[in-house]
């Protein structure tokens, strides 16, 4: 009997060391195919260079769902695109919008997504500013002047130097005296649109049905050329934004009575009600193939640049993930799915939907790993509020290289997310779901959502630390004997309102969106 218990034992412990052999062996091979086999740059190209901005609803959005597809299969993952609803079908054309007086100048801007088309020949029409009133009935009586005129409809900065460029070349006693007059001027420019009876969003129908020729916005991102470039909110007459330089340009001219006149060629075409798409890939479990654990980033972006941060390096590290997973580690004990979600930004529309329309997948998921915020190595980790997220997340995490966790702070159980990203529709489920955060690289300010998120900004040394550091936890959650644990903490007070914090709601998506 005991000869039989040394036996058992001796296969026990050849059976763990062959275990470990195998995992140490894997584990290399991801790290030394994203190292030294990286297809990023190219991957990165053809999508952002070639397909470009990815916005809901356009033709470009569908070819970078069909390109996503191609790419899998050409690597022998099943793929699809996975229709969830339908939306407002619009295609950017030209924009060109120049000052033909008191100076002839082409400026830099660009239309608003969705913007009504102007004709081939585009509009040309004296700017004026919006009027300083006391009252709504003076806003009232100003009106019939926006008649046949360009409005500028953002406020005047005083500066388009960013607050860095101030704390290191200005003097103390500079800097706080522009701080302060800037506050100045927004509270001012509250007031005067309180003053009007309207806010800034609610003043576009007025003055569009008041016989504008077309509105001027710039939304400004507070960093050196940079808009934040959002929607047009017009039905008829283009809505165009334009860079900070240009735009007080041309505001100074309209508020010392310089009349200037401006010619606004946006060309765009409306294409009616499209289905609008997930693009959703798999590779099967070998041994549990009705648990999941699935890559996670959407995949539409904002139309003011080519969508490279948000989310285009999310989006290139799930696909290069689940390239390596397929060549290294091609028969998965757990099903590894891949989810590039569509109309994220316009409240995780695609990912709701999903979660929504896949019951049997969320009731078996063993984990979601989500990247959305930039260019940036990992730097943050959150348990999101999964009382025992630290004994399996930390365990997985025990096998990527140390050369990745050392930028990786973490936080433990941490509190559920309730927005902001695809990682959130999972856990308002009771999905162990966690975001990737990322270091900055100034992305709030330069990237996000503007006119400046190109290929150029992409730190391709960073995106292949989330790469190998995605496709390990991946390779461990799929392989870890153990299911997760779902147990939720108790949530602590929230610091905002001072009661207990709640789990967050499961959020009905919208399937029919921009069609009013």
């Amino acid at each position: 009997m005991k000869n039989s218990y040394r036996i058992l034992a001796s296969a026990l412990m050849l059976v763990s060391t062959l275990s470990f052999a195998q995992e140490a062996t894997t584990i290399e091979k991801i790290v030394k195919e994203a190292q030294e086999n990286s297809q990023l740059e190219s991957l990165a190209q053809e999508l952002l260079d070639g397909i470009g901005p990815r916005l809901v609803g356009t033709p470009q959005m569908k070819n970078a769902h069909d390109w996503a597809v191609k790419n899998y299969k050409s690597w022998g993952i099943d793929a699809r695109n996975e229709r969830f609803g339908t939306w407002r079908g619009w295609e950017r054309g030209i924009s060109h919008i120049d000052m033909l007086e008191p100076r002839v100048q082409s400026l830099r801007g660009t239309q608003l997504a969705w913007c009504p088309s102007t004709s081939k020949e585009g509009i040309t029409a004296e700017v004026i500013t919006l009027p300083v009133v006391s009252n709504p009935e003076e806003f009232k009586a100003w009106l019939p002047q926006a008649k046949g005129k360009i409005i500028l409809i953002s406020r005047k900065e005083p500066t388009g130097r960013p607050n860095y460029n101030w704390e290191e070349f200005a003097t103390e006693a500079s800097f706080e005296k522009m701080k302060t007059e800037r506050d100045s001027l927004y509270e001012a420019w509250k007031i005067n649109m309180k003053n009007t009876g309207y806010t800034s969003r609610s003043i576009i129908k007025v003055l569009e049905d008041a016989g504008a020729a077309g509105l001027i916005s710039s939304n400004w991102s507070k960093g050196f050329g940079t808009n934040k470039i959002f929607s047009a909110r017009t039905k008829n007459i283009p809505t165009v934004s334009l860079e900070l330089e240009d735009y007080t340009l041309v505001y100074r001219l309209a508020a010392r009575g310089q009349k200037p006149v401006l010619n606004i060629t946006a060309l765009s075409q409306e294409l009616g009600e499209v289905p609008t798409f997930n693009t959703i890939g798999e590779i099967k479990g070998s041994e549990k193939p009705n648990e999941y654990v699935v890559l996670s980033a959407h995949f539409d972006s904002w139309d003011g640049g080519t969508g490279a941060t948000d989310n285009g390096t999310g989006s290139l590290v799930m696909m290069e993930t689940m390239r390596i997973l397929k060549k290294i580690y091609p028969n998965p004990k757990r099903t590894i799915i891949v989810g590039h979600w569509g109309s994220e930004e316009q409240g995780l529309n695609g990912s709701r939907s999903f979660v929504e329309d896949h019951p049997e997948v969320i009731a078996n998921i063993q984990a979601v790993f989500n990247q959305d915020n930039g260019t940036g190595r990992v730097v943050n980790l959150s348990g999101q509020g999964f009382l025992h997220a630290y004994e399996y997340l930390g365990r997985w995490l025990e096998k990527v290289p140390n050369s990745v966790t050392k930028h990786i702070e973490t936080e433990f159980p941490g509190t559920p997310g309730g927005g902001g990203s695809d990682y959130a529709s999972f856990v308002a489920a009771g999905v162990p779901a966690f975001n990737l955060s990322s270091l900055d690289w100034s992305y709030r300010d330069y990237t996000w959502h503007t006119n400046r998120d190109t290929y150029d900004k992409l730190i391709f040394d960073d995106i292949k630390n989330n790469v190998v550091l995605t496709a390990i936890l991946a390779y461990m959650a799929s392989e870890d004997p153990k299911t997760s644990s779902r147990e939720k903490s108790v949530l602590p007070l929230s610091k905002r309102t001072g009661k207990q914090m709640k789990w967050p709601k499961q959020r009905t998506p919208n399937r029919k969106g921009g069609m009013n």
